[in-house]
């Protein structure tokens, strides 16, 4: 009977907080964090024609938390307070954004959105013309020489996310923001072609400029406006529902769990 009882227990504990197989990584997972990273390094190590001074991007916590804000509506479409950069960080002039959006939730992974999706786009762009066959933008945002800070965010949208083809299935979006902002003016993402790093002024990693003073992390006592304000009604509603329903099945399960053990073990007590 023991089984039976850590069995109602952890599923007490399964729905009182919500465990679930799609759960996703918070802007603070480390791992998450390398992998973001890491991937935009790739690709900015390996653009052709080679760049002279290509910046190495380093996770900036301000980006993530607006990321995070702006994924948090569900929308698939650019944050609308991009152009006024003091509601998007609090230190850069600029910031630029990608985002990806799909379903099922269990679809998200970070090099697939990174490297699949938008790195992918290298593939239908030609850099001596600086023109597009198809959409590119996310790639040029991507490698843009000057753009050294990312953060991102991945939010799970149980109601679906707008403005897209499946806007009523439980899918994700996932959200990058860059600074300095790049796809400037319809320039190249790289202006000086040639060796990698020749043009550095620090060291050199993986064909990739770096500083120690720039590549800093840095935490921000600071939030957007999005994130002082409340959550879109949609996805209130879908918590309440998820409140009401779990909490009472949670409930029973206890007094389930504390029937059997007292019928069984009636002499037994517990203390802390």
């Amino acid at each position: 009977m023991r089984i039976v009882v850590e069995i109602l227990l952890w599923v007490w504990i399964a729905l009182e907080y919500g465990v679930n197989s799609d759960s996703l990584p918070e802007i603070t997972n480390r791992m998450f964090i390398e992998q973001c990273v890491k991937a935009h390094n790739e690709a900015r190590s390996s653009v052709d024609p080679p760049a002279s001074d290509m910046l190495y991007m380093t996770w900036d916590e301000g980006l993530a938390i607006t990321a995070r804000a702006w994924a948090k509506q569900c929308v698939f479409k650019h944050n609308i307070y991009l152009k006024d950069a003091r509601r998007v960080h609090p230190n850069f002039r600029s910031v630029g954004e990608n985002i990806w959006a799909g379903y099922p939730p269990s679809s998200f992974d970070v090099r697939k959105a990174i490297i699949d999706k938008w790195v992918g786009e290298k593939q239908v762009y030609k850099y001596t013309a600086n023109t597009c066959s198809k959409v590119c933008g996310h790639y040029t945002q991507a490698v843009w020489a000057s753009s050294f800070k990312v953060g991102c965010a991945a939010q799970l949208c149980p109601n679906g996310v707008k403005d897209t083809n499946f806007a009523t299935k439980e899918g994700v979006i996932f959200v990058c923001n860059y600074a300095t902002a790049g796809n400037v003016n319809g320039g190249r993402p790289y202006a000086t072609q040639g060796a990698a790093c020749s043009k550095c002024e620090g060291t050199c990693e993986n064909n990739l400029c770096r500083d120690q003073e720039r590549d800093l992390e840095k935490s921000y006592n600071w939030s957007p406006d999005l994130d002082r304000s409340e959550a879109a009604p949609e996805n209130r509603g879908s918590n309440y529902v998820t409140v009401l329903v779990a909490r009472p099945i949670a409930l029973i399960c206890t007094f389930i769990a504390a029937y059997v053990v007292h019928y069984f073990y009636p002499d037994m007590f517990c203390y802390e």
